[in-house]
């Protein structure tokens, strides 16, 4: 799977993705970024039950996965009750990757509804000020 762009992303608009993800297995989203300062979020659910969920950054796709750093910890979510939203800003230029985790379900495959969404930052540059 080739890593998503900045520029794809900005490109879904407000459709949502859906993932297929077979019970024992997990599903990546890597994402490209080049820019620093770029915040990008996501919001997903998940059908039927839950789903396990994790971002780790990676320098470049030949870094080894030992080096990823884990940006936010393998947490499982009750994403078939509620709406999981959340974000990371990008301090670092490199693969920021989505990992959906469905290997605790033995039997159990899931549907995954994401959207993604890149937000520069807004920067003030003092012109409208008298």
């Amino acid at each position: 799977r080739l890593p998503l762009t900045v520029e794809e992303i900005l490109n879904f608009g407000e459709s949502n993705r859906e993932l297929f993800i077979k019970s024992s297995t997990y599903s990546i989203i890597p994402i490209t970024i080049t820019e620093i300062g770029l915040t990008v979020s996501w919001i997903f659910s998940s059908d039927p039950k839950s789903i396990s969920f994790s971002v780790v950054y990676q320098e470049s796709e030949d870094s080894p996965l030992d080096q990823c750093k884990v940006l936010i910890p393998m947490t499982r979510c009750n994403s078939h009750k509620e709406t999981i939203r959340g974000q990371v800003k990008v301090r670092n230029p490199g693969i920021y990757t989505l990992i959906f985790d469905n290997t605790f379900s033995r039997f159990i495959s899931k549907r995954v509804f994401y959207h993604l969404a890149v937000e520069r930052p807004v920067i003030y540059d003092g012109s409208d000020f008298p």
